[in-house]
């Protein structure tokens, strides 16, 4: 399946150009490879990274109830292999469903654990080339349709997720990246949510990141 030029929006495609435009060129193999060996590439980034925390702020506004924009604050965690985590200091309950797409977007070795994987085409974003990996829950799900997820294919970071329901809905996430020191790690996203009943939009942004420190998994994170 070829997805043709698929792009975000102006402000989006600016980040996108600013931060990773200066970057090495599209890698020669990467049309040759499958889902499993480009999801290993995403894992290997940032090689020598072996843990990292790092304070997340989310500003959440909800389109079909104004009155409604919470601002919603925690903390990401990463643990070489395939640990990561974003807990939240308090989660309102008609948000809740927040905690999973940060939890999804941010560990692609969990992807291949619960999805099937495949290499769906290659898609513009905002004219920069980006292969599209596709992906459906190994249990049937009654409500996720299936997943996209756009990876660049220069340094092999994830650009953008999209996740689409049965009952028609759809959320896009796109990420963007600064440098951390020796390494290039996310600086901020901005989700469009439009499902049943819900639209909304939320922007979160990264404070600095401590790497190389002592990081729990699961119910043992700080």
């Amino acid at each position: 399946m070829k997805l043709s030029a698929l792009r975000l929006p102006i402000l989006a495609g600016a980040v996108v150009a600013g931060t990773l435009g200066a970057g090495p060129g599209p890698d020669p193999a990467a049309a040759s490879l499958d889902a499993h060996a480009i999801i290993a590439r995403m894992a290997a980034r940032n090689p020598a990274l072996r843990s990292y925390r790092a304070r997340v702020h989310v500003d959440v506004r909800m389109l079909n109830f104004p009155f409604l924009a919470p601002k919603l604050d925690g903390t990401s965690y990463y643990k070489r292999p395939d640990f990561y985590e974003v807990v939240f200091d308090r989660m309102p309950s008609y948000a809740r469903g927040f905690q999973r797409i940060f939890d999804d977007v941010g560990n692609p070795r969990a992807w291949e654990k619960l999805q099937n994987v495949t290499v769906a085409g290659t898609a513009l974003l905002d004219d920069r080339p980006a292969i599209v990996l596709r992906m459906t829950k190994k249990i049937h799900s009654d409500i996720l349709d299936h997943t996209l997820a756009y990876v660049d294919p220069s340094d092999y970071s994830l650009l953008q997720m999209e996740w689409y329901y049965t009952n028609g809905g759809k959320i896009t996430m796109a990420q963007y990246y600064r440098l951390e020191g020796a390494y290039t790690l996310l600086a901020a996203q901005h989700a469009t949510i439009s499902i049943p009943h819900v639209r909304a939009v939320a922007d979160a942004s990264y404070g600095a990141y401590e790497t190389n420190v002592p990081v729990g998994t699961g119910n043992d994170a700080p």
